[in-house]
């Protein structure tokens, strides 16, 4: 019997098919991640303006309106800790807020003021705004979107 030239085994060409193919599919898992955190990171933001919305409009129940944050230079961490502080300062405006996750409120923005004011991140880090003037109909809150930019519009997530 004559032996062959070529011997049983995986040649150089299969390799680099299994690796191609390994490659590719990675690739297709770690874009389909990146989207279901993207919709993750939106919906928190959305349940998050939702219960703010919540909580504004039992604070105007009480009171008969809202906290007034209509200073134009004003940025959003101030407007921010308006927003909480007249929130939290109300009974029940406060029980609504104390449904927000704990780990989007934080004291970043003015971590040595006594007491300590709070304001409300989103999932990207960026402090969400509070806009609201004495003639609209209710408040905008902002959260700045992925590129944490509040300037931008084309990402930014709002209440309305």
């Amino acid at each position: 019997m004559e032996t062959g030239r070529y011997k049983d085994g995986t040649t150089l060409v299969e390799i680099l098919v299994v690796v191609a193919v390994i490659m590719i599919l990675a690739g297709l898992v770690t874009g389909i991640a990146t989207s279901i955190d993207s919709y993750s990171r939106e919906r928190g933001v959305r349940a998050t303006l939702s219960l703010l919305d919540a909580a504004l409009q039992e604070y105007y129940d009480f009171t008969g309106g809202f906290p007034l944050a209509d200073d134009p230079v004003r940025s959003p961490g101030d407007n921010c800790e308006i927003l909480y502080s007249a929130l939290s300062s109300l009974p029940v405006s406060r029980e609504v807020l104390e449904k927000i996750s704990g780990k989007v409120i934080k004291n970043e923005f003015n971590p040595t003021a006594v007491p300590p004011v709070y304001e409300i991140y989103d999932p990207w880090g960026t402090v969400l705004n509070y806009r609201y003037n004495s003639g609209d109909s209710f408040p905008v809150l902002t959260s700045a979107g992925p590129d944490k930019n509040h300037t931008t519009v084309g990402d930014n997530i709002t209440n309305r």
